[in-house]
């Protein structure tokens, strides 16, 4: 717990205290309550409100038999047997009552309406892996949420180091680190990557979260494993069996999200058959975000009511294909496709055949949510002169449909 003394002729006292099966009271059902139950109920906490109202939040918590909720306002005797009582009405009368009746009862109470009265301060609180982080600034509670917050994303994305005592377990993890912007992989992604020994990168991961890895991580770049599509694909497993085995805390650094067209579960399958346990850390797809970024909605209401993600990696013509372009073609929805830049054009024949309007717009965004983002809008009749006229490369996302219109560009 950080404590900053200035603010208070005497610092309080850090102490965490455990709360399992013991009995709490919280004398008022508003905001106050609403952002402190959470955290007593997940203390373990025996929780008593007593409050005639309460939010829609509090409420919902007293149906699911999360606390017990007493209707009424408070009543001298209401805190018979508290170990810890928080008293947040907005009346001062009934406050100060109940803070008596804490101190005559030797009871810890939080008064969310004068801290000077209380004799006890909830401090500014968040968790990460295992640690809490409490932060007090005697009056300055925004001080201490900044310093908290500080804290936490330092300990949650690595760049705060945490060392354990005891020695971590080696583990394998399949990450989606998201489009492409670096700040779009998940948390708890990140911060297995800066605890990895060794990382398996996708050229569409987030290469810019490379150069803040530590120099003895062992980066092995999965677009340069050689002898073609399939047997990359072998060369990956065998990658991270072998890493694994040898004992190595192992991330798969994924463009997107691992099993959205990510071949993840293949790698879960390897990993599995070799005895290896593993992670999924799910990303934000492609297939969703960068249409985001550039402004296009998936769905909105009165346009489209579903969004379909199709690969288009394999033409509609290729008997490889698993697509049925013909029911594609006549859903009203939108219509999302990934890996599809050089064969867009037959794509886009496809669809007209099977009934599509041909003026139905479309749009590409390539590179999207990075730097280089650039969109490039067409209709199914003309997207194949565009792909070659504005020398559309991959990576890009191609989305088909009425939302299309909708969009305005994003910054």
């Amino acid at each position: 717990m950080v404590e900053h003394a200035e603010h208070a002729e005497r610092p309080a006292y850090p102490v965490g205290l455990r709360l399992a099966g013991r009995r709490v009271v919280v004398i008022g059902g508003g905001q106050v309550a609403q952002r402190r139950l959470p955290a007593l109920i997940a203390a373990g906490a025996d929780i008593t409100l007593v409050s005639p109202s309460a939010t829609p939040s509090v409420e919902a918590m007293a149906e699911a038999g999360e606390i017990a909720w007493t209707r009424r306002r408070y009543q001298d005797g209401d805190l018979d047997g508290a170990w810890y009582v928080l008293v947040a009405t907005p009346d001062p009368a009934a406050n100060s009552a109940a803070s008596a009746e804490a101190e005559h009862t030797r009871t810890w109470c939080v008064r969310s309406d004068d801290a000077e009265a209380a004799t006890a301060w909830t401090p500014a609180t968040g968790r990460s892996e295992g640690v809490t982080v409490a932060v007090l600034t005697g009056k300055d509670p925004r001080r201490s949420a900044a310093v908290r917050d500080a804290i936490v994303e330092g300990l949650r994305d690595g760049s705060l180091a945490s060392p354990h005592h005891r020695t971590r377990a080696p583990f394998v993890a399949l990450v989606g680190g998201g489009p492409g912007d670096p700040d779009l992989i998940t948390v708890r992604g990140r911060r297995l990557l800066a605890e990895a020994d060794v990382v398996i990168a996708d050229r569409l991961g987030p290469r810019d979260l490379l150069d803040e890895l530590p120099p003895h991580v062992e980066v092995i770049d999965a677009a340069k494993i050689p002898y073609g599509r399939f047997m990359a694909q072998e060369a990956i497993n065998n990658a991270l069996v072998e890493h694994a085995k040898a004992g190595r805390s192992v991330v798969r650094l994924k463009g997107g999200d691992p099993f959205v067209f990510g071949r993840g579960m293949e790698e879960a399958q390897a990993l599995a058959e070799a005895g290896i346990a593993c992670t999924v850390v799910p990303g934000i797809s492609s297939s969703i975000s960068v249409p985001g970024a550039a402004g296009i909605p998936v769905t909105h209401r009165g346009v489209a009511h579903e969004f379909t993600v199709v690969s288009g990696h394999v033409a509609p013509d290729d008997p490889r294909s698993l697509v049925d372009w013909a029911s594609l073609a006549k859903l009203r929805g939108t219509l999302v496709i990934l890996m599809g830049v050089d064969k867009i054009g037959a794509i886009a024949e496809a669809l007209v055949s099977h009934g599509k309007a041909p003026d139905t717009p479309m749009a590409l965004i390539q590179e999207g949510t990075t730097a280089s983002q650039r969109r490039v809008d067409a209709t199914l009749a003309t997207v194949a002169e565009r792909v070659r006229s504005e020398d559309v490369r991959p990576p890009a996302v191609i989305v088909i449909g009425d939302v299309v219109a909708l969009g305005t560009t994003q910054k």
